[in-house]
């Protein structure tokens, strides 16, 4: 076997849980095979470079192939990380470790039963819809 299609490749490789998912990250353009934009059925052959985009980009350099979905340290083998892709990964996260809690800007929790009932008490009286207004 000397080639294969990327999304059944990026399905055994496990950074998709399903083809169907692979397929559809392949047809939103955030696959690309050796810098070129592909389809699902594009072939991808031991020397490729696939770049992975999203949340957590990746770019790999494929070592093998395999038709089927084996454990996490067979899937692995099938692939290395460039060093450029693993220097973005440190560095976003240590960007994330140094960066401030999201719930640190809250000044108050929520709202007790008290404030909750003047907030509504407020709100009906600034916003009635009755015609009597």
């Amino acid at each position: 076997m000397e080639a294969m299609r990327i999304d059944k490749w990026l399905w055994a490789a496990r950074f998709f849980k399903t083809r169907a998912l692979a397929v559809e990250e392949i047809g939103k353009g955030r696959v690309q095979i050796n810098g070129q934009t592909i389809k699902p059925a594009h072939d991808v052959k031991p020397g490729d470079q696939v770049a992975i985009k999203g949340p957590w980009p990746r770019t790999v350099q494929v070592h093998g192939l395999s038709q089927q979905r084996g454990p996490a340290p067979v899937a692995q083998q099938l692939y290395e990380e460039t060093p450029e892709s693993v220097a973005q990964a440190l560095a976003r996260k240590e960007r994330l470790r140094l960066a401030p809690e999201p719930a640190s800007a809250l000044e108050h929790g929520r709202p007790t039963k008290r404030e909750r009932r003047e907030l509504n008490k407020a709100w009906d009286q600034r916003w009635s819809a009755s015609l009597e207004d």
